[in-house]
């Protein structure tokens, strides 16, 4: 069993059905998961996308400075860590937000021994707003706290349950993969997790698993170390 994880969700899994913003019944759904796992004395960080809410590469493609359009989504990061931390303690569970961009009033700014000492109290800690620069997905900014942290492993959750040869919308017929090594995944281009992610979590030995979040404790089976979803290791 996993002793301490970074959990990665992407911000479209807290639309839900909506397709768009935060559904409460969608959040609720998740923390219930939480709440079962935290049971199991696991420390746990979070970082959340924003993808839900703003994604600064479509609106760079569109005309806006990709410089705006990252911070924007950054900041969408934030408000979704803020709905998640609420869905959290009105369970009972202790949660702190870390923001890479200070703004004392709603969180605290990320410091790497703050965030240990928390987890070590047994507080799950979501890390907000990326890496506090532009041009980094939420998927580097999860390899990077991970690494921070010492962490076991990044577990991706997202809306398939792992990487497959092709898109699984697209082609009934598409094959899922069990485990892909860091370069397997980078050379054959998979678009499920950023590249440069991948490629700090292979230089510093960090597996990643991916699986489907919507499918029910997946999150508690990938802890535990059942068979779920794509592991992409050295």
């Amino acid at each position: 069993m996993l002793k301490r994880v970074l959990i990665k969700l992407s911000g479209e899994v807290l639309a839900g059905k909506k397709g768009f913003g935060i559904d409460p019944e969608a959040i609720t759904k998740i923390a219930k998961e939480i709440e079962e796992i935290y049971a199991l004395d696991v420390q746990m960080a979070l970082v959340i996308g924003g993808g839900n809410i703003f994604r600064g590469l479509p609106a760079n493609a569109q005309g806006m400075d990709r410089s705006a359009g990252d911070y924007m989504g950054m900041l969408a990061t934030v408000i979704n860590s803020l709905a998640f931390q609420d869905a959290l303690e009105s369970r009972g569970i202790p949660t702190r937000v870390l923001s890479a961009i200070e703004m004392n009033q709603i969180a605290e700014p990320y410091i790497k021994r703050r965030a240990v000492r928390h987890l070590e109290k047994k507080r799950v800690v979501i890390f907000a707003a990326g890496t506090g620069n532009p041009y980094f997905s939420s998927d580097t900014a999860a390899a990077l706290r991970a690494m921070e942290i010492n962490a076991d492993a990044v577990l991706k959750a997202t809306k398939v349950d792992g990487v497959y040869d092709s898109d699984p919308f697209k082609n009934k017929n598409a094959k899922k993969i069990v485990r892909l090594t860091y370069l397997d995944f980078l050379n054959k281009n998979y678009k499920v997790m950023d590249a440069t992610a991948i490629s700090l979590c292979m230089d510093n030995d960090l597996p990643i698993l991916i699986f489907n979040v919507n499918v029910s404790q997946n999150i508690k089976r990938a802890i535990l170390g059942e068979k779920t979803g794509t592991i992409i290791e050295g």
